[in-house]
């Protein structure tokens, strides 16, 4: 049994097929799948399907690239959504420098104020960080409560950083690129990082992992995630399935 912690089940690839893919991941052995919104219209969207569906959670939030919409107001539609009992985490939140489609003052002020609303309910955060590597770890270490979890989504960084936000309380998220022949420094930080620290996720329909890359992901590759990690860690792979599950259940606090 597997679960993917990060699948965007929402986006628009899935429009034709949505029942399908979600009819699918159920058969081939995925227990949970977690569901992050990235603005207002897809956090809507992912609570009403984890309502739908028993084993499909939701977490709400604005991505760095929409933050630049963001008001004061947003913040209580988000607090407002977050209520229902599928919401389990307040994402998918963070910088990206890559593409800069909002200002970086922008993406900074709304971060920590997310941030602040998951420390007020007293919700994990999902952190999305691309090349904005240090920003991301100061905002968190300043800004997040001791006592909500957190957790790298597709973590891009080095084996250093991944153990400074261990000290954090934050978990470390793989997604496909792990299974990329070239990415050495994701599989380094997969051999040096405890499994106990450690999830598993498609980010689908992005990011598909080898040997599908080029198609369309969903929730029901993420075994090639599990399959690779065991693989480096040189353990079994129904051990990597077991403890990123009760990994997955803890921080997102699934009974």
């Amino acid at each position: 049994m597997l679960f993917d912690t990060h699948a965007h089940l929402c986006d628009g690839r899935f429009k034709e097929d949505r029942e399908y893919v979600i009819k699918k991941i159920k058969e081939e052995g995925i227990k949970y799948v977690l569901n992050p919104g990235a603005d207002i219209p897809s956090s809507l969207k992912a609570v009403e399907l984890s309502k739908k569906y028993d084993f499909i959670y939701s977490a709400v939030g604005v991505h760095p690239h929409d933050v630049k919409d963001m008001d004061e107001d947003t913040i209580n539609v988000l607090r407002e959504l977050a209520q229902n009992e599928k919401v389990v985490a307040i994402g998918e939140i963070g910088l990206d420098y890559y593409y800069d489609n909002s200002p970086r003052d922008l993406q900074k002020k709304w971060f920590k104020r997310q941030i602040e609303l998951a420390n007020e309910l007293k919700l994990p955060i999902i952190v999305h960080d691309r090349d904005a590597h240090q920003d991301t770890f100061d905002i968190i270490k300043n800004t997040k409560n001791k006592d909500i979890g957190c957790v790298l989504h597709c973590y891009s960084g080095n084996v250093e950083l991944a153990r400074e936000y261990i000290k954090l309380g934050c978990l470390i998220s793989i997604a496909g690129p792990v299974t990329f022949k070239n990415n050495k420094k994701t599989q380094e930080v997969v051999r040096e990082i405890p499994l106990e620290y450690l999830l598993i996720e498609t980010d689908s329909p992005y990011l598909t992992p080898h040997p599908h890359r080029g198609k369309r992901n969903d929730p029901s590759l993420v075994r090639y995630v599990a399959e690779k990690i065991a693989i480096e860690k040189g353990i079994s792979y129904e051990k990597v399935c077991e403890v990123t599950m009760e990994n997955g259940k803890r921080l997102f606090n699934i009974k």
